[in-house]
Formats: C-alpha cells, sequence, structure tokens
C-alpha cells in the first residue's frame, strides 16, 4: 500500500463564474421567435419587434416591458391565455450554437484541473420560463432572467421581472455578493467589503453578443474580469457585423471578440480557456504550461 501520510490534501478549489447572456450567445435569435411569436402572437418576428420598437418611442417605455406587454396582448387577443407550462415547451428547442451539447463537461473539467470550481448563470432579457424549459437549464448555478407573474389559474398577467441594459449589472452584483434571488433588495445595497464577496468580478468571465450586454462587458472589464463578445459565426463576414467588431474593440468595451463556435479548439474554447488559466495564476495556482 503506498504511503499516503505524508501527501499534502488537496486545496480547496477557488470558486470562478461564466455569465451568459442567451438569446444570441448560446441560441441563435430569440427563443420567442421559435415558436411563441408565429404560433401564439399569430406575428412574423420581424413585425413583432418592429412594433415594440414603435410602442416604446410612442410611449416612451422600456422595450423590454413593452414587448412582454405585447406577448400577453397578442396572446390574449388570439385566444391563448400564457401559462408558464406553455412558454417552457416555447422554449424547449432553442437553435444551441455549435458544441454547446458537451461545452460544460469540457470547460468544467478544465477548471477542475486548474483548481477552479467553475460556476454558471445566465443574465439575460429573454424570458425567464422559456429558458427553464431548454435542455441546458439544469446546468446554471442561477438564471436571472425576466419573468412574468401568474395568477390563480396559473395564467401569465403582469412582468414580475424584465431586466434591460443597465439593470444586467445589478444581477453581476447580486452574483458578486452572494445574492441568488431578484427579490432582496437590502442584501444587495448593504455595503460588503471586497475580500467578503463571494465571487470577486476578477474572477467572472462574461459571454455576451448584443447591445443590451455592453453595460456589463464594461463593468466586467473595468473591474478586473473577463467579457468576451461574441456573434454567429454564418454572420461574421458580413460588414455590419465586422463594423460592430471593430466598434468593440475600438471603444474598449471588451476583451476578446470570437465567434459564438463552443467546439473544441475554437476560438472561443481557446479564450475562455485563457481565460480561467489567467484567474488561476493571480490566484497563486499552479498552472501546467
Amino acid at each position: 500500500m503506498a504511503d499516503t501520510a505524508h501527501r499534502k490534501p488537496r486545496r480547496e478549489p477557488l470558486r470562478a463564474a461564466i455569465v451568459y447572456d442567451f438569446d444570441g450567445t448560446l441560441a441563435r435569435g430569440n427563443l420567442q421567435e421559435r415558436s411563441f411569436i408565429p404560433d401564439i402572437a399569430g406575428m412574423k418576428h420581424a413585425d413583432f419587434w418592429m412594433e415594440v420598437k414603435r410602442l416604446a418611442k410612442l410611449e416612451d417605455a422600456d422595450e423590454i416591458l413593452v414587448y412582454m406587454h405585447l406577448m400577453l396582448d397578442r396572446a390574449r387577443a388570439a385566444g391563448h391565455p400564457v401559462t408558464r407550462k406553455q412558454l417552457q415547451e416555447n422554449g424547449a428547442d432553442p437553435d444551441f450554437f455549435d458544441g454547446l451539447d458537451h461545452w460544460f463537461d469540457r470547460v468544467d473539467a478544465f477548471a477542475d484541473d486548474l483548481g477552479l470550481q467553475l460556476d454558471h448563470y445566465i443574465v439575460s432579457s429573454g424570458i425567464y420560463e422559456m429558458i427553464e424549459g431548454c435542455p441546458l437549464f439544469p446546468r446554471f448555478r442561477q438564471v436571472f432572467a425576466s419573468r412574468f407573474l401568474y395568477d390563480a389559474k396559473g395564467e401569465a398577467k403582469w412582468p414580475g421581472v424584465a431586466i434591460n441594459y443597465t439593470t444586467k449589472t445589478q444581477f453581476l452584483f447580486r452574483i458578486n455578493k452572494g445574492i441568488d434571488n431578484v427579490h432582496d433588495t437590502e442584501a444587495i445595497n448593504r455595503w460588503m467589503h471586497n475580500d467578503a464577496r463571494e465571487l470577486p468580478f476578477e474572477r467572472m468571465i462574461f459571454i455576451g453578443d448584443g447591445d443590451t450586454d455592453i453595460p456589463s462587458m464594461k463593468m466586467v472589464t473595468s473591474q478586473g474580469g473577463c467579457a468576451i463578445a461574441v456573434l454567429d459565426p454564418y454572420q461574421w463576414t458580413e460588414p455590419r457585423s465586422l463594423d460592430k467588431v471593430a466598434r468593440l474593440i475600438a471603444e474598449d468595451r471588451v476583451s476578446y471578440v470570437a465567434p459564438a463556435d463552443y467546439q473544441p479548439k475554437s476560438q472561443l474554447d481557446v479564450i475562455v480557456k485563457g481565460a480561467l488559466g489567467r484567474i488561476a495564476l493571480r490566484a497563486g495556482l499552479q498552472v501546467n504550461a
């Protein structure tokens, strides 16, 4: 029997996290476009979003609240009450980007080898109940997303949470302070020394795609973390996409930009592993070259 008396106990893993947007980051398009907008709202998705923008401008309102209102309004007009179960079913078949079926196991194993405990979060303006219905939902420690309130019959009646581009940063602070809920406003506003926070920003990687993610990406990078902007690989070479990439880099909003390809040895795979290695090195963990 090998002598284990003098072996050093393994160091307790250091917590790190990847925080993802959902629509356009993990899956193409918006979950509402897959079935809810055409089947329940009875509209083309381009027309739906144009109506959202029109109403938001007309009423000088928040676009997230407007689109949630329009979902309920159009469903009610079509005689289709919106229920949690129905929304879960609408979110059950996202068009995920390549590699996500084995991404979490691979990146978790890589982090574990570095001595990191890697948690995954979502902070999204999309609908929580739809994300709840998707196959990847169990992979996340917490999902912060817009969600509805329901009556006694289980029908959605009003937005309960609406996450827009600026309120996304609030949820990064909730992750930073170890607050895994939405309702506790006292805890999020309570002063806490940086050393006491459960997940410092420098051990956080944020991955997002859209303009609604820019404040979050900028905040994470300014606090010493890593922000990665991803774009649909099929749109990577389009002039509009190239302009967006150039602008994000020029304005110092992000650390890296890559196609939303989660397969082994992709640009994104290499960047995330490099960022995790940097977290480990900064923490004084042994990283093998």
